[in-house]
C-alpha cells in the first residue's frame, strides 16, 4: 500500500513539474514575438520605405523597416544610433495634426473662415 501511495505521489510530482515547464515555455514563446516598430522612413538612408521593396530586421523584439538590405548591414554596426532616429520619427508623427484639423473650430468642426456670423 505504501509503495502505491509513493508511486502516485511521485507521478503527480513529475506531472506537476512538467506542467509548470510547459506553461513557462508557452509564456516565453508568446513574449518572444517581435512587434513592428512602425517606421515608414529608413533610419539609415532617410528614404521613404516602399511596401513592395522594403527590407526588415528584428532587433531586441522589434522589427525595423529599411529601404534595402544594405541599410540593414549599416544598422547592425550602430543599432542604438538608428533606433533613436526611428523613435524621433515616430514621436514626430504622433504629435502632428493635419493642416485641415488645425484650421477647424472645436465647437462646430467647420473651417474657421466658414463662420461669417462670428465677428472678432
Amino acid at each position: 500500500m505504501k509503495k502505491i501511495f509513493l508511486f502516485l505521489i511521485a507521478g503527480l510530482l513529475v506531472l506537476g513539474i512538467s506542467g509548470i515547464s510547459f506553461a513557462q515555455e508557452t509564456v516565453n514563446q508568446e513574449a518572444g514575438k517581435a512587434v513592428d516598430a512602425g517606421n515608414k522612413i529608413c533610419p539609415v538612408s532617410g528614404e521613404k520605405i516602399e511596401e513592395g521593396t522594403k527590407a526588415t530586421y528584428e532587433y531586441n523584439g522589434k522589427i525595423y523597416n529599411f529601404c534595402c538590405t544594405s541599410c540593414i548591414e549599416e544598422f547592425k554596426k550602430e543599432p542604438e544610433k538608428y533606433i533613436q532616429k526611428v523613435n524621433q520619427e515616430l514621436h514626430a508623427d504622433s504629435g502632428q495634426e493635419s493642416t485641415e484639423e488645425k484650421s477647424m473650430t472645436p465647437e462646430s468642426g467647420m473651417p474657421m473662415n466658414m463662420h461669417s456670423d462670428q465677428q472678432q
